[in-house]
């Protein structure tokens, strides 16, 4: 991959705290940078503010998927294939169920 080099002047104590929190989520400064710049080019925007807070109705629908999740009502795929394989087979099954007159 071809890669272009930008050198930035900033502030050297607020360097060392990105670079720390980046660092926290698995992160690069670099890599951190990178996908900023490759969201400004596919967004053409900038956001700045706090993260979004879900809203009400967002939260209680997070619950019910952790309570999915902990009751085994939940189905996982591996590869893509598996899914569209599962699907295929509930299209099967209730068109065997409910045959077209």
């Amino acid at each position: 991959m071809n890669t272009a080099v930008i050198n930035i002047k900033i502030d050297p104590v607020i360097k060392k705290k990105a670079q720390k929190i980046v660092a926290e989520l698995g992160l690069s400064l670099s890599s951190f940078i990178d996908a900023q710049l490759r969201q400004l080019v596919r967004t053409k925007s900038v956001t700045f503010g706090p993260p979004e807070v879900p809203s009400a109705w967002m939260k209680r629908e997070l619950a019910k998927s952790r309570a999915d999740i902990k009751a085994g009502r939940v189905l996982s795929f591996g590869p893509p294939h598996k899914a569209l394989e599962y699907i295929d087979g509930l299209i099967a099954d209730h068109e065997h169920r409910h045959p077209k007159s």
